[in-house]
């Protein structure tokens, strides 16, 4: 029996976010959605357009500008036996209800014994490059990560933003979903072709905590999450022209993180560059180097870094863009090791 190709189907990540939840929200009647203009706009970020008029306001809640309030309430539905998926319009504003993430949200479980589980999904908004300030402009994917308790994962691309985001509602733990802004196929926040993938109309799953190797390579790994793995995309293009074999591997998720597949390709590499649009210190960055350092693997270079200074996110463009990672600053990161 020929068995017939599926049609390509290329969706933003906010189009494929939006179907994602839709699917969920048809077959399971406790999924509901609740934030800050995800009502009849469809979110800011277009992550739940179409589904105010498909199931409206009971099953998708506009909240008044309160995050500690709203924040609250999904933890309060999710112990209670509820689904909801809450947007945090940009990761920034998490100072002001990080009591309801972190000591309710992520620890309610370990409070309870294991009674009292927390499957809400809190999807957010990262990254900057459009001179939208500090308020604005963050990642802070390491602060999140840093916690114990809930899941935190990331995708760069719509294949994985939908099999995430249904794989992020059916688990049983609190997950924080963040997205970066530039990455959302929205035109006022620039577009990101790479990120605009073939995705299945039907429902499936990506599992969260495993990464993917995004380009093979021999010569040197870079990792990324996000914006990271574009701008290590990029890179490996540029590579290829001088003659070197970059593998990028995209990690997806920080919570539960893949470290084994960051170890295999750096085994098989022996250099590493790691990509961050959060802050340098302390960070993604070097948590990932800590791992292929602490499990002994032979480098031929020293490991090296690209992530935001640790200054706060500039408005004016020229500064902004200064600091952001990119293409050019990985390749000469690259150039050290070649130094060595």
């Amino acid at each position: 029996m020929t068995q017939v190709k599926e049609k390509e189907r290329k969706l933003t990540i906010a189009r494929a976010m939006a179907e994602a939840i839709a699917q969920e929200m048809r077959t399971d009647e406790k999924v509901f959605v609740m934030g800050e203009d995800i009502g009849e706009l469809g979110g800011v970020f277009g992550n739940t357009r179409g589904l105010y008029k498909e199931f409206g306001p009971v099953r998708v809640r506009d909240t008044p500008i309160s995050e500690t309030a709203f924040i609250g309430a999904a933890v309060g539905a999710a112990s209670d036996g509820m689904k909801p998926v809450v947007e945090l319009m940009f990761v920034d504003f998490f100072g002001v209800c990080f009591d309801a993430i972190y000591n309710m949200m992520a620890k309610n479980t370990y409070f309870s014994g294991g009674n009292v589980t927390v499957p809400m999904v809190l999807m957010t908004s990262t990254g900057g490059g459009y001179s939208d300030a500090g308020q604005h402009s963050q990642c802070v994917h390491a602060t999140f990560a840093h916690l114990p308790g809930m899941k935190v994962v990331a995708p760069s691309n719509a294949y994985d933003a939908k099999g995430m985001m249904v794989a992020a509602i059916r688990d049983p733990n609190p997950v924080v979903f963040m997205f970066h802004k530039a990455l959302q196929g929205m035109g006022w926040l620039g577009t990101e072709k790479d990120a605009i993938v073939h995705v299945p109309e039907a429902d499936y799953e990506v599992p969260l905590g495993k990464a993917v190797v995004t380009r093979p390579g021999t010569d040197v790994t870079i990792v990324g999450i996000t914006s990271g793995v574009h701008y290590g995309l990029k890179a490996a293009r540029i590579l290829e022209e001088q003659g070197v074999s970059a593998e990028v591997l995209d990690l997806r998720s920080l919570v539960p993180l893949d470290r084994d597949a960051v170890i295999e390709s750096v085994k098989k590499t022996g250099r590493l560059i790691v990509v961050d649009e959060d802050y340098h210190s302390y960070g993604m960055t070097g948590e990932i180097i800590a791992t292929v350092v602490e499990a002994g693997v032979p480098l031929k270079a020293a490991p090296q870094r690209v992530a935001y200074p640790d200054i706060p996110i500039p408005f004016t463009p020229p500064m902004e863009q200064w600091a952001l990672p990119s293409p050019e600053k990985i390749i000469e990161a690259f150039n050290k090791m070649k130094e060595v």
